[in-house]
């Protein structure tokens, strides 16, 4: 039999893509009404009661066109969504979870109802278990903002993607296999490898996809490698003792002496109760008195006269005079011990 896969076919043109997805119509749902009813529900904080009452009627609207029944419970703090007889789109429930899950962790509802598009995903990225410390793991998701959010801006435009960080959540948006990328850049952020790597890393391949003659090729000599700079965990002691100089013993160390051990070697262990009182008293007050001397002596120090210039001209003066008599008397029994030498010569 020949084969037809080489006879030209007209109607398929280039301009046609073959991968694009088909909006879901009525038309298509040849099976009917649903037999049976779909509902998920979550829980919402307080603080967005006020903000989620006020947008509710634009939420449901969107949600009709769908088939879909929303409830909002005040009192609870829950939103529920469920199938109805309308619903023709068996994905668009799960839309629905997602869409109450975003509002309930503070995504605008504008934002949130793009869930509803086809092509577009949402993951909520759990960060508060990756990081046991309160305090090292608020500078981490400081670190996903960056300085007036810029960091956050750079990985939304890199992966065209929404991000919201809210508590002890990242809430992302966007498609398929952006939402893996942003989800490695916010769990190495949380293990303490900085975004501004993963930033540098997918500009280089947004730079390479572009390039016709490299998309295709392996891309590992192109990427950034960073080595690892950690220092050792190992805490060195304060004082650090050589063992090669201490003989080796198998006896254990003499066992220190105890507080009853140390009473009983002064005899304090065997005075009266009395006794010992009276010497604690005698003790803590002779710890008084050094501490009201001491103090005396520093506020005495403040009453002493300075030194003046003339006293100190005075002994210099006196001193240089002293001087000069002990120089004139060393000369003159020099010159005497000189005349006693040269008669004993004769």
């Amino acid at each position: 039999m020949p084969s037809t896969y080489k006879k030209d076919k007209p109607w398929d043109t280039d301009d046609i893509d073959h991968w694009a997805e088909e909006t879901f119509t009525p038309d298509q749902n040849t099976s009917g009404t649903f037999t049976d009813e779909s509902s998920f529900a979550t829980l919402f904080p307080k603080y967005r009661e006020a903000y989620l009452r006020a947008s509710w009627p634009t939420i449901t609207r969107a949600l009709e066109k769908n088939g879909i029944a929303c409830t909002l419970d005040l009192v609870e703090g829950s939103m529920s969504v469920k199938t109805t007889r309308k619903t023709f789109d068996p994905a668009a429930i799960l839309n629905a979870r997602d869409l109450i899950k975003l509002l309930a962790r503070s995504v605008p509802a504008p934002q949130a109802l793009k869930i509803l598009e086809d092509g577009v995903a949402c993951d909520v990225i759990k960060i508060r278990g990756l990081v046991r410390n309160k305090d090292r793991f608020v500078k981490r998701r400081q670190r996903i903002l960056g300085p007036n959010g810029s960091t956050l801006k750079a990985l939304e435009l890199l992966t065209q993607t929404y991000i919201l960080v809210q508590g002890n959540t990242v809430s992302v948006m966007g498609g398929y296999k952006s939402l893996k990328e942003v989800r490695r850049v916010v769990e190495d952020c949380m293990a303490n490898v900085h975004p501004i790597y993963h930033v540098k890393e997918l500009m280089i391949k947004r730079e390479l996809a572009k390039d016709p003659e490299l998309k295709d090729e392996n891309w590992d000599r192109f990427l950034p490698h960073f080595k690892k700079r950690n220092l050792s965990k190992r805490r060195v002691p304060f004082k650090v003792q050589d063992k090669s100089k201490k003989t080796y013993t198998p006896f254990p160390p003499a066992q220190e002496k105890s507080k009853v051990d140390l009473q009983m070697e002064t005899g304090e262990y065997f005075l009266s109760k009395a006794a010992q009182e009276r010497g604690n008293k005698e003790r803590r007050e002779e710890v008084v008195r050094g501490k009201m001397e001491e103090r005396r002596r520093k506020r005495e120090e403040g009453f002493e006269a300075p030194k003046e210039d003339g006293e100190d001209k005075k002994k210099k003066k006196r001193k240089r005079e002293k001087d000069g008599e002990d120089g004139e008397g060393k000369k003159m029994r020099k010159e005497k011990k000189a005349v006693m030498v040269d008669g004993g010569e004769e």
